[in-house]
């Protein structure tokens, strides 16, 4: 089968023939139709995490399944152990000892792909596979990060605040102004994720904040040091700030640093329940993004264009 391998990290992806893989026990193998490409990718091809090399990158996969048709897969495959108190709650994206597909074992930039049980198999029914690949990680995060800010926007005159518009941030958009009545400001430096913010629903879209303005809730999808000084300082007193992006940057805290009683928290990925509630609302609700297609053998330059900020939304491999 045809894969497009990270042989060695800081290194181009090589393309590469290799044999089908081949189910044990519990384990399945799907025939990928296509794959989301994301930062994390990024991060692992610069060996920030995951691996070790050669890995085969992409969790963000659609694929053929031979009873269940086209299935999305759930990435994060947890420990699964019953001891595991994330895995018995259904947390398996925080496991302790979890190992994602794309980061860990190998992905989806590949013609078929091995998943370790068919309950990390949804189907999709008549979804586009395309326009469906980029909620395994983009939606998700953003579904679940969203989730978690809904109790503190329930008032009226409630403000949220989304840093970073790109593709997870534009899902973001779209599921607080469905999900909830706060005011919606996005920022970010680039006019055309401004732009495609505006038109998803955003109320304000900025390249700074304005001074002295609150926010009950925060979500940065950047990560920087920059980004997360940014949101201590916008968020509200008992509002919550929520930290996905992997930028690595650090936020100072204590009493009188961050507003009285705000919640400080990361926000990681989401469960198999999330999923599927996902697509159910994508089902019920809709869901718009900009998917741009590049066929599998392209994956470097995917990862180039999204590393130099090319990228308005998602970038989707296809495969033959």
């Amino acid at each position: 089968m045809k894969s497009m391998v990270l042989v060695e990290t800081n290194k181009p992806l090589v393309a590469q023939e290799r044999e089908i893989p081949v189910a044990g026990p519990g384990q399945e193998v799907i025939r990928v139709v296509a794959c989301g490409v994301c930062h994390s990718d990024i991060h692992v091809a610069d060996g920030h995490f995951g691996g070790p090399a050669p890995i085969v990158l992409g969790h963000e996969v659609v694929g053929e399944h031979a009873e269940l048709g086209r299935v999305l897969v759930y990435a994060p495959w947890g420990c699964r152990k019953p001891d595991c108190r994330q895995c018995t709650a259904g947390n398996e994206m925080i496991c302790a000892n979890s190992h994602e597909a794309g980061v860990v074992d190998d992905g989806g930039y590949a013609q078929y792909m091995l998943v370790p049980s068919r309950e990390y198999l949804i189907p999709i029914g008549d979804l586009d596979p395309v326009q469906t690949a980029p909620l395994a990680c983009g939606g998700l995060t953003a579904f679940r990060a969203v989730k978690r800010t809904l109790p503190h926007l329930q008032h009226d005159g409630a403000r949220a605040l989304v840093i970073g518009a790109g593709g997870l941030g534009q899902f973001a958009v779209q599921f607080l102004t469905k999900l909830t009545n706060a005011e919606v400001t996005v920022l970010d430096l680039a006019d055309d994720k401004l732009a495609a913010a505006l038109e998803l629903g955003a109320h304000h879209a900025v390249t700074a904040l304005p001074e002295g303005l609150k926010y009950d809730a925060v979500i940065d999808f950047v990560g920087a040091n920059s980004t997360m000084a940014a949101a201590g300082k916008a968020i509200n007193r008992q509002g919550i700030l929520l930290v996905v992006g992997l930028a690595g940057g650090r936020l100072e805290f204590g009493v009188g640093v961050i507003p009285s009683e705000a919640i400080v928290s990361s926000s990681i990925w989401g469960s198999i329940p999330e999923l599927h509630e996902l697509l159910d609302y994508v089902r019920r609700e809709g869901v718009a993004h900009h998917v741009e297609t590049m066929p599998l053998d392209q994956a470097q330059e995917a990862l180039d264009r999204l590393r130099r900020g090319e990228i308005r939304g998602r970038v989707v491999l296809t495969v033959d």
